[in-house]
């Protein structure tokens, strides 16, 4: 597929200023079906992205089979606890090898039932004795890199990309103060939404539609954020002080779960809103951590995916489904406000004359620092 035309590289130029000198990202963007195909191309197949929660394969013969833009991966914990990702694909003649999520000793194709240990090696090819000079070794489970970090896991399709500590930078570090890696996943969800994969991750990362969309909601919740943080990785991230936590609806606020243990100083003030680039978010508070991923289904609608954790010490206390079910109604609530904005703008951005807009430095940072990166990656498909 060829690189970006000369017009859009330009406008892409000018999402790469400072933040309050930066332009918002082409319409085109967001609405442009080739755009989404050099995405898919020199964005997901090059770079390290984020698949969720490590407990989405919490033991050993643990799986679950993901379609992440236009690649069907199958996620497996082996016998070492190594999490592995796979090409969803039969070595014999490409069948899919596994649907949903669940627990297996091995992975056996139901077309001709070739089997595989979990780390991927062919261990059985039926009546393949027949073929010549046929080697099990050279048909094993086409294996990406992956990775587990502060119980988030990345998988990388490309060979050639950097090491993912590299790529994450100070991330640990900035997160310390949270327990990330022992929290607990309480519900996942799937769905999917009408609007551009971008547009969603978006409006998570900003301030500025609070009181427009959110007002009688999560708005009161939330003060005036602190500048986004100057980091290291490719993420960024924004810390914002609350008035009572901001997991829970503003009338529900007699629910609240206590606070993260050890948590202390400014992080027990607030709640700290990061974006790993390119594909998932999360909101690290003082009771909980919510975590979204979106993966491009096309350039007007993408997969989301929904995930809400909490300390495991949290989920042992009194009344804990109670107070889970409010947490988990504010995600709902919030995001139904968000998808009915969304859907707006997408049908604003699908105009012949929607032009590029300028983001608030402050209210939407953590965006103009994405589209910087984007701006980054996608000139630089000129290059390939």
């Amino acid at each position: 597929m060829s690189g970006i035309d000369i017009n859009l590289r330009n406008n892409l130029t000018k999402c790469r200023l400072p933040a309050e000198q930066a332009y918002s990202l082409p319409p085109s963007c967001y609405a442009n079906l080739a755009v989404t195909g050099l995405e898919i191309e020199h964005i997901f197949r090059t770079s390290w992205f984020g698949i969720g929660r490590s407990d989405i394969a919490k033991n050993t013969g643990d799986f679950i089979a993901l379609d992440v833009a236009d690649q069907p991966l199958l996620l497996v914990r082996g016998k070492d606890n190594v999490l592995r990702s796979f090409a969803n694909a039969c070595r014999h003649r490409g069948a899919r090898l596994k649907d949903g999520n669940g627990h297996c000793g091995g992975i056996r194709c139901p077309f001709h039932s070739w089997s595989y240990k979990l780390n991927g090696n062919l261990i059985a090819a039926p009546h393949m004795k027949d073929a010549s000079e046929f080697d099990y070794g050279d048909y094993n489970l086409v294996e990406y890199r992956t990775a587990e970090r502060g119980g988030f896991v990345f998988v990388c399709l490309n060979s050639n990309a950097p090491e993912i500590d590299d790529v994450l930078g100070d991330f640990l570090d900035v997160h310390a103060p949270w327990p990330l890696e022992t929290l607990v996943s309480t519900r996942r969800n799937e769905l999917s939404v009408d609007c551009n994969w971008k547009a969603f991750l978006e409006v998570f990362n900003e301030y500025y539609h609070l009181p427009f969309v959110h007002a009688d909601s999560i708005d009161n919740i939330y003060m005036k954020p602190e500048p986004n943080d100057e980091t290291t990785g490719e993420y960024v991230s924004q810390f914002g002080r609350t008035d009572g936590t901001g997991g829970l609806l503003q009338t529900e606020q007699q629910h609240a779960l206590p606070p993260m243990p050890k948590l202390i100083g400014k992080a027990a003030s607030g709640v700290r809103y990061t974006w790993l680039f390119p594909n998932m978010t999360f909101a690290a508070g003082t009771d909980a951590l919510w975590v979204y991923e979106a993966y491009p289904l096309g350039p007007d609608k993408c997969k989301v995916i929904q995930t809400a954790c909490f300390p495991p010490e949290t989920l042992d206390a009194p009344e804990i489904t109670e107070k889970l079910a409010a947490y988990h109604s504010r995600l709902d609530a919030a995001l139904d406000e968000d998808l009915a904005a969304l859907a707006n703008q997408h049908a604003g951005l699908k105009s012949s004359d929607a032009k590029q807009g300028r983001f608030h430095p402050l209210l939407e940072a953590n965006v103009a620092g994405f589209a910087n990166w984007y701006a980054k990656k996608m000139i630089a498909t000129n290059a390939h």
